[in-house]
């Protein structure tokens, strides 16, 4: 029997990229998935098809994550056509880089809404389900960034640190009911934006990394199934690094 069988994961971002190797990892172990983007365009449908390939139910929304009654409403939609949510994966994330005194008030609001604010709309909306069926793994997409921070990218920095200590509460708050809260924080991961860098900053990246190499999206993904699954059954409230041991 597969690690996710008969199990609903819903994963936000997830037509490209890191959501998207997430996504085609749990429903490679048995699980249906829900995903949401901010358009169901050419990605996400390829996205679709990509899952139900592999013999499970998949359905992609659109839905900004970052607006509250939004989030409500397509989790309600979710829950009609899946009958339940075991797994919430909030990978939903934007960067908008710059040194803290020539940001604007709408850069910061801008990376705070969608990075930190979805996640606390899909908990919001996730936990009645996950409470009635007294079971759940919520996951947070983290960052190296939020445990060490980094120049130049204070709002991003703020929002992945937030949803550390946002997995971390959660997980006290809603333990007793068997729903376990954990984050992921990813360090330097090779996707289109990190490929799209010029070369010699990827090779400073990978100087500091010990294993002297850029991660891959399903790098996390395998993470991500760890802490979805009930091989993680008694893990809760932690921060797992994959990020090469550059920061240890």
């Amino acid at each position: 029997m597969k690690l996710l069988e008969g199990k609903v994961a819903l994963v936000t971002g997830a037509a490209r990229g890191i959501g998207k190797a997430v996504a085609l990892k749990l429903a490679s172990e048995g699980a249906n998935i829900a995903f949401t983007d901010l358009a169901i365009d050419e990605n996400g449908l390829a996205t679709q098809q990509e899952l139900e390939a592999l013999g499970v139910k998949a359905k992609g929304y659109a839905s900004n994550a970052a607006n509250f009654e939004e989030t409500h409403q397509v989790v309600t939609e979710i829950v009609k056509d899946f009958g339940r949510i075991d797994v919430l994966i909030n990978n939903a994330g934007i960067t908008k880089d710059g040194l803290m005194m020539r940001m604007s008030e709408g850069q910061w609001d801008a990376v705070l809404n969608v990075n930190l604010k979805s996640a606390f709309n899909f908990i919001h909306a996730c936990t009645p389900i996950m409470m009635k069926q007294r079971s759940g793994s919520i996951i947070n997409m983290a960052s190296v960034v939020g445990v060490h921070g980094n120049a130049g990218q204070c709002n991003y920095s703020a929002s992945k640190a937030g949803m550390i200590g946002l997995a971390k509460s959660i997980a006290q708050e809603l333990g007793s009911r068997g729903i376990r809260a954990n984050a992921i924080a990813p360090g330097f991961i090779i996707t289109d934006m990190t490929a799209a860098l010029p070369e010699n900053v990827r090779e400073e990246w990978c100087k500091k990394i010990p294993l002297r190499r850029g991660g891959t999206p399903e790098d996390v993904a395998n993470i991500a199934l760890f802490l979805a699954s009930d091989l993680s059954a008694y893990v809760s409230g932690q921060v797992i690094q994959v990020d090469g041991g550059m920061n240890m």
